[in-house]
């Protein structure tokens, strides 16, 4: 079974947790003098503290899901996206996810899937699990927890193309290969939008992110060729 994901993903939503990493921001070890380390309190500071509180979207000990695309096979790219960004919502669209997952495979009776996502080995897969972890939703056992590579049950497009240590954005190896790119929205946008409440608009941009997964992992396995 293919299972093709792709998740999308907020800052810290606990305001405990915020007000903590607000605290831990430091000025600059440059900045010496004791005028210059006031100013920067001043002018500087509270933008540190955003920042600082943003980057947690990309790390599962913090920041949130709020929507997890998928496909099995040929079938339809779906997603589960939250209806606020609290932690029970989060709770709730992984269990549900993990059920959906769990009945599909159930269906091919007994045979593990392959995980297939782009960057998903470094990105999505352990930032699903610590959510997990946080929220005590257990994954399936057959989970591909620290995968590798090389693994026979995980395939990661951007991995298969750039290799251990470069990098490509999906939406460049989408136009280097003919497939039809990103349509106005990225990443970035994700949040802004999440605090919009455009949760329809999320889930619409996370599956099709998932159709190009798709697209991309066929290309690169010469499954149309």
């Amino acid at each position: 079974m293919d299972l093709y994901i792709d998740i999308e993903t907020v800052p810290v939503q606990r305001p405990e947790l915020r007000s903590e990493l607000a605290a831990a921001v430091k000025p600059p070890a440059t900045l010496k003098k004791a005028e210059s380390i006031e100013k920067w309190q001043q002018e500087e500071r509270p933008a540190a503290e955003v920042e600082a509180i943003e980057r947690t979207s990309f790390d599962g000990a913090y920041g949130q899901v709020c929507c997890i695309g998928w496909a099995i096979g040929d079938g339809p790219a779906r997603s589960l996206v939250v209806a606020d960004l609290s932690a029970e919502e989060e709770q709730r669209v992984l269990r549900e996810w993990f059920a959906a997952i769990k009945a599909s495979a159930a269906e091919t009776h007994g045979r593990r899937p392959t995980f297939i996502g782009f960057n998903h080995l470094s990105f999505d897969l352990p930032f699903l699990w610590k959510r997990a972890v946080v929220h005590g939703v257990r994954p399936p056992v057959w989970w591909p927890s620290d995968a590798k590579p090389w693994s026979d049950h995980v395939f990661d497009c951007m991995t298969a193309w750039s290799g251990l240590k470069d990098r490509i954005s999906m939406d460049r190896l989408c136009r280097v290969l003919g497939i039809p790119g990103k349509d106005g929205i990225s990443g970035a946008d994700v949040w802004p939008m999440a605090q919009a409440g455009r949760w329809a608009e999320i889930a619409e941009y996370c599956a099709s992110d998932v159709e190009r997964t798709r697209a991309l992992h066929r290309r690169l396995t010469f499954a149309e060729a």
